[in-house]
């Protein structure tokens, strides 16, 4: 990945710097048109009455998203955003910054060069989990995908994030979310890769590369002959018809720190998706070498989680193929034997996604000596059409498990809506002639999630649908359109919590 960095510098400062030619001046504007105290201080970067008129002018109360250019005479740029932060929420803060960014972006065409985002507001100032926020929001809603030539050159060069409370604790929280933006935007990184250039073996050798070079961390790649020997005959089924051999991507972190427990991360990896020979419409296809996503924020989480220094081992899984079309496809009504010995009868060969992580959870079950699994796939069609395009489905088999990965999300700004395991619907799985088949139909998220399950054996096990909030069709908050690397935070924020199963196993139903 040549290039510039996918985003601005970000620093962090503990007050208000002098302005000069090129800064561009964010103003938080509360619940009511509330403005900051710092407003009022003896030299005033703005007028708090000319402030005070242009948000009456323009209709500004302060609801979260709001902005309101205030032009300055006798400076370039000559304006000051004012932006509404609403009730001051983290996810209200994340949008705030995200506006920002974006349009002192815009603003440097006409000479910003350093964007000054002031984080204490009305009401309280900011501590360092909105420090580490806005840290994160800054970073990502400024990516810009590093490899395309048709990306214009960035002119914004600096965010100045600015908050009263930075000392080392906020020092702290800042360098954690620069490194965690940094693993998110590789996450996106992989995402956007056309596939003229991203295969299998591709997306093995940027896992090298990568991960292979950080402390504690191993990178195993299993090759066709490998995946024969170890039974994955979902993932030599699926890539089989392609001119490029499939393979599984283990990237291992295992600090000395790190206690007994194993979270195992599984993270489906199809570098392009054709539908097989139950082949896709060409509208289907399109973004089909997106489908990898799940993947990339596995191999991201485990890239934070090393850099970060996390006193857990954890171990990421991504089964990585092409699902095409040729003489050598798999077929409707093959019978596919899994590792571990499960078997599946094929119904439909674009159902592919399920036949790689099932394999990828019981190698992680029995080989691998995880103690939990999460596995992260765009798997369904069915998710994106319940959840919409921003939140994330999850099942799991404990409530602990559910409750620490919803919180961990809602922590990351990445929303997930847990779902029933309802075991109602298991007799749509039945095969005359295996222990399942691939395709059993509505609800389509929760019986693929079904189809999932007994690979994770009695293991605490949580399957995160990221087919929704994978890819955006437009900017928001911190997201940009293209791939978003969702997930990733997630997964890092869990880790961070110590990765645990709390919780019986349950059966969830209606």
């Amino acid at each position: 990945m040549a290039g510039a960095a996918p985003f601005p510098a970000v620093v962090l400062l503990g007050e208000l710097p002098d302005l000069g030619t090129g800064d561009l001046l964010a103003v938080p504007v509360g619940e009511g048109g509330a403005l900051p105290a710092w407003l009022t201080g003896p030299a005033p970067a703005i007028s708090p009455e000319l402030l005070t008129g242009a948000l009456a002018d323009t209709g500004n109360t302060g609801s979260a998203g709001t902005i309101t250019n205030v032009p300055i005479a006798g400076r370039r740029p000559r304006s000051v955003l004012a932006v509404g932060a609403g009730a001051g929420t983290l996810p209200e803060l994340r949008r705030y910054v995200g506006i920002c960014v974006r349009r002192a972006q815009t603003l440097a065409e006409h000479g910003a060069t350093r964007l000054v985002l002031p984080l204490d507001g009305a009401r309280a100032p900011a501590g360092p989990e909105e420090i580490r926020a806005a840290v994160e929001a800054a970073l990502l809603s400024g990516y810009r995908y590093r490899d395309s030539s048709a990306c214009p050159p960035r002119r914004l060069v600096t965010v100045a994030v600015v908050a009263s409370a930075a000392g080392a604790g906020g020092a702290a929280a800042a360098a954690a979310g620069e490194v965690t933006a940094g693993s998110v935007a590789w996450a996106r990184d992989l995402v956007n890769t056309r596939p003229h250039r991203k295969n299998p073996a591709w997306l093995a050798e940027q896992a090298r590369l990568r991960l292979g070079a950080l402390p504690h961390v191993t990178v195993t790649v299993l090759g066709p002959d490998e995946l024969r020997a170890g039974g994955f005959g979902g993932v030599l089924a699926v890539g089989g018809g392609s001119a490029s051999p499939p393979c599984v991507v283990v990237a291992s972190y295992r600090p000395p720190s790190a206690g007994p427990a194993h979270p195992v991360l599984v993270g489906k990896g199809i570098t392009f998706d054709t539908g097989g020979l139950s082949i896709k419409t060409n509208a289907g296809m399109r973004h089909m070498a997106t489908d990898m996503a799940g993947g990339a924020a596995v191999l991201a989480a485990v890239d934070a989680a090393a850099r970060l220094a996390l006193p857990v081992a954890v171990t990421a899984v991504v089964p990585a193929a092409e699902n095409a079309v040729s003489g050598a496809a798999y077929r409707p009504a093959d019978v596919v034997r899994h590792v571990g010995g499960r078997t599946t009868e094929v119904r439909n060969t674009d159902a592919e996604g399920r036949l790689l992580l099932a394999d990828a959870l019981a190698h992680a079950r029995l080989e691998l000596g995880a103690t939990v699994l999460v596995d992260v796939a765009t798997l369904t069609g069915a998710m994106k059409q319940a959840l919409g395009a921003r939140t994330g489905g999850l099942y799991a088999t404990t409530d602990g498990l559910a409750d620490a990965l919803c919180a961990a999300g809602a922590a990351a700004g990445e929303e997930l809506w847990r779902l029933p395991l309802a075991q109602e619907y298991g007799d749509l799985l039945d095969s005359p002639v295996a222990d399942a088949h691939n395709a059993p139909g509505n609800p389509g998220g929760t019986t693929a999630a079904l189809f999932l399950q007994p690979f994770a054996g009695g293991l605490p096990w949580a399957h995160l649908d990221i087919a929704g909030p994978a890819r955006s069709g437009s900017d928001h908050a911190e997201t940009v359109k293209g791939g978003t690397g969702f997930g990733t935070r997630t997964l890092l924020r869990w880790l961070e919590a110590g990765a645990r199963p709390d919780g019986d196993p349950v059966e969830r139903s209606g």
